[in-house]
């Protein structure tokens, strides 16, 4: 084993595997694998080894792509078979919310290139004759869904990683992480010292205790996950005789299983309520290859489900209960990326879907390792999207929600429970108190709306407008023509000072810093110029700045911050989180209600429009700033937790006389709509460019080399190829949630924003052997199929909308090419909502006060 290292890679599953192929294929050769024990000795030897590339986040979806084109490279490259099976697979939907849920991924899939079909129970059982069709109402057919060899897989990434130059040095743990003052590590193992300029976890398993070596308490947690092995079966042998074809894949939502075939029986496989976290606290290092004690007595409720669902596979004789854990993060996907407060110390761990997601976790961590950046959005994988709120605790009862949860469907306006509270504001009582329906906010209690008096405040869920819908109505429309207040500790917050602050600001922001009590709103670019930050940035003294900014993002801004800080100390960077919280107030009265809080002059003159105060309000110390989100008159007021109550009591207590309401996070994003403003992680993420993001008056190019400047200035000399844009949809009675399809009619031009489909793609065959109608192949090359409808084209995506309640329109936000991006005819745009393509028009100024008099009043 040599002594010295560019990269090591702890772990040698197939994620650990593929990260160091990766890496070698990106050009870094002096790299090393160190395992404890053999290849395959975690999660990855019992898996399932399915694969599919469906997935919630369509970023996420891209990289499952990735994934399994990949197979057939590395295969190539290592000589080293993978075994895959490429059978397609269903979705099966027994209730019309299921079926709902299909048309979703379905519609996601057109822009992704994703070769879906909507088809019948009928069809879905010519090809898995096994089920009872009379069970469900529909399904969705993927040609991208297989299964292959777990051991043979992880060995072909190692060998292809090993051709390339990288080392794997087997049966030898790592027992001690230590970082020196140049930022080198010290891998301590059982076999010696490698020193290392970086190093990635890819413990698997063992993750945790790789985290707990650097003083990280990673928020994953090991499940047992059960799955069965029937006997050969004379049905499955005479389908695969008669068809020339395997079986494919069925997920079955109701009975929370999947299956597929598994040489000539059956594999299925439970996501059970009744589920068991494995080793919760400590993972045992002397745990390898073997497996847990079955208990089917914890899946019998899935099974019976099954059996019932589908019928041919009761009959088959058990031949082996597997029971192995696998690790899972709070929301189900991946922990990748660098980990902030660290230098150099990279996470590509809690990728449970090992064999569907591995190979795109490789490649984007490889980039960014190389690079400097994943190359794709990764925001939905990245280990910053968790703050401190995710101790271990918390994070047991999350993933063990998530895993009962698998297969079940989360709608839009639904809020999980469990950990739940884990923070609070001192107005959460408060809040409760006054029918307030909250929802969780970065782990953060936050009021969502307000149900009337004597109703139950609780959301019922839909993917329809809902029980919310009028109270939101309500609130916004007293907002708009009187006052409201609602809570916005949600929001992140931050100060920098020191001396080089200004500096380090300009350095960073596009946008100029403001002189000294004002205000500005910047985008932050990364070095290829695309969009990772957006923020309100007040001057509160010659060496101070208060910025605000999206909650969720704080640990992955941190990062980033800490990452540009000059070394010469000049500049403190301190983030609150809520040791600062905060409460705005909006509408055409909120300037007479502030004025009798405070006891000096905020008129229009006194105190204008993006203007930052400190100030007392009802006798607390406060900060305020002359600016709100609902693009109306209005203030945010910032206070230590210890003031919250005086300062809400006292804006109710004078709010009575000028009408005042509470409303909550979803009024404001509806009135956010109707002054077309973008929110962060929908509208401006990291895929697109400033100019793109249509944020083009917030940059400026001319003021100096700032981050990301050169690839902006490059952006806007070629014009953007996309643009965000705000639409007005001719809806029912469901709005869009985010993802959809927008189609429009421009013939056969092609404007060239689509995706085309992965390179594979599995043909479908009844029981006769003759392909079903809409496989690929039976279509031959139609790369298009799904995005093409005579002289209809999908041509972008929906990132967010809603209703907005005070103008009465359906809105949605979204990308779509430039060159379409100002035309507001009618007839043009359809956006495809739960399977039905709704006429929608673009507007391109605000519907809600468009010359932007109101808030600047």
């Amino acid at each position: 084993m040599k002594s010295h290292a560019k990269a090591v890679v702890i772990g040698g599953g197939v994620v650990g595997c593929s990260v160091l192929y990766h890496l070698a294929k990106a050009g870094w050769t002096d790299i090393m694998l160190i395992e404890r024990s053999e290849l395959t000795s975690g999660s990855s030897w019992h898996a399932a080894g399915g694969f599919h590339t469906l997935n919630g986040d369509p970023n996420v979806a891209k990289l499952q792509a990735y994934t399994v084109q990949l197979y057939k490279e590395i295969e190539e490259l290592s000589g080293q078979s993978c075994s895959l099976h490429l059978t397609g697979g269903v979705m099966m939907a027994d209730t019309p919310e299921r079926m709902d849920f299909l048309r979703l991924a379905h519609a996601k899939g057109r822009y992704l290139g994703m070769d879906t079909e909507l088809i019948t129970p009928s069809e879905a059982k010519a090809m898995f004759p096994l089920m009872d069709e009379t069970n469900f109402v529909g399904a969705m057919w993927d040609p991208v869904e297989g299964h292959l060899d777990p051991s043979g897989t992880t060995h072909a990434y190692a060998k292809a990683a090993r051709k390339l130059g990288a080392e794997i040095v087997l049966r030898n743990r790592v027992v001690e992480l230590t970082q020196e003052v140049d930022g080198t590590w010290n891998v301590v193992t059982e076999q010696g010292t490698v020193k290392a300029d970086h190093v990635v976890n890819c413990g698997g398993l063992w993750a945790r205790e790789i985290g707990r070596m650097v003083g990280v308490e990673l928020p994953l947690l090991a499940m047992e996950h059960m799955y069965l092995l029937t006997e050969p079966m004379p049905e499955v042998e005479e389908f695969n005789k008669s068809t020339g074809r395997e079986m494919i894949g069925v997920m079955d939502f109701k009975g929370e299983i999947y299956t597929r075939q598994e040489r000539n029986g059956i594999l299925l496989g439970t996501y059970e309520k009744a589920c068991r976290p494995w080793s919760p606290v400590n993972t045992p290092w002397d745990f390898g290859h073997e497996l847990l004690q079955p208990d089917i007595d914890r899946i019998a409720p899935s099974l019976e489900i099954g059996f019932k669902h589908f019928p041919g596979i009761e009959k088959a004789g058990i031949k082996q209960i597997i029971n192995g854990p696998f690790t899972f993060a709070l929301d189900g996907n991946p922990l990748v990326g660098p980990v902030q407060g660290l230098t150099n110390f990279w996470c590509a761990c809690a990728v449970m879907a090992g064999f569907s997601q591995g190979g795109g976790v490789g490649l984007a961590l490889s980039n960014w390792m190389v690079h400097g950046d994943p190359g794709f959005d990764v925001w939905g994988m990245d280990v910053a999207r968790f703050g401190e709120w995710a101790t271990l605790r918390y994070t047991n009862a999350k993933v063990r929600e998530n895993y009962s949860r698998r297969f079940s469907i989360r709608f839009p306006n639904e809020e999980l429970p469990a950990a739940r509270p884990a923070q609070t504001t001192p107005l959460y009582d408060t809040m409760l108190a006054n029918n307030a329906v909250m929802g969780d906010s970065w782990g953060l209690e936050t009021p969502l709306w307000f149900s009337p008096k004597g109703a139950e405040p609780k959301d019922i869920v839909s993917f329809h407008r809902s029980n919310d819908f009028g109270p939101i109505g309500e609130e916004v429309r007293a907002t708009r023509e009187k006052v409201g207040v609602t809570e916005i500790a949600n929001f992140a917050k931050y100060e920098v000072s020191g001396p080089g602050s200004e500096n380090f600001l300009n350095r960073l922001m596009t946008n100029r810093m403001p002189k000294t009590g004002r205000i500005v709103l910047t985008p932050m670019l990364n070095e290829f110029g695309r969009l990772i930050g957006d923020f309100t940035i007040a001057k509160a003294g010659e060496e101070r700045f208060m910025i605000w900014s999206s909650s969720a993002a704080q640990k992955y801004h941190m990062r980033w911050f800490e990452k540009h800080l000059p070394k010469d100390d000049s500049v403190r960077v301190h983030r609150f989180d809520q040791t600062l919280v905060g409460l705005s107030i909006a509408g055409p009265r909120s300037r007479d209600l502030l004025q009798k809080l405070v006891d000096v002059d905020i008129s229009t003159k006194a105190f204008r429009f993006m203007d930052f105060r400190e100030m007392a309000v009802g006798g607390a110390p406060c900060m305020v700033n002359r600016i709100t989100y609902t693009g109306d008159l209005g203030y945010e007021i910032w206070m230590a937790p210890t003031y919250q109550r005086l300062v809400y009591k006292a804006i109710k207590d004078a709010g009575e006389e000028f009408g005042l309401v509470d409303f909550g996070m979803r009024a404001l994003l509806s009135m956010r709509l109707e002054k077309n403003f973008p929110t962060w992680f929908r509208e401006l993420r990291p895929i697109y460019g400033p100019f793109e993001g249509a944020m083009d008056r917030f940059v400026k190019l001319e003021k100096n080399d700032f981050i990301g400047r050169e690839a902006a200035a490059r952006e806007q000399a070629e014009g953007p190829k996309l643009r965000r844009v705000s639409f007005i949809v001719d809806a029912a009675d469901a709005d869009v949630m985010g993802d959809e399809p927008i189609w429009a009619k421009v013939g056969g031009k092609d404007y060239g924003t689509v995706e085309k489909p992965h390179g594979y793609g599995a043909p479908r065959f009844d029981t006769d052997g003759k392909e079903v109608r809409g496989s690929r192949a039976a279509e031959g090359a139609s790369a298009v199929r799904g995005i093409v409808d005579g002289d209809w084209r999908v041509v972008g995506w929906v990132t967010s909308g809603g209703y907005a309640h005070y103008v009465r329109k359906s809105m949605a936000q979204g990308y779509v090419p430039a060159a379409l991006a100002g035309n507001e005819s009618a007839g043009l745009f359809e956006i495809e909502i739960l399977g039905s393509r709704r006429p929608a028009r673009i507007n391109v100024e605000p519907p809600f006060d468009p010359s932007g008099e109101k808030m600047r009043t």
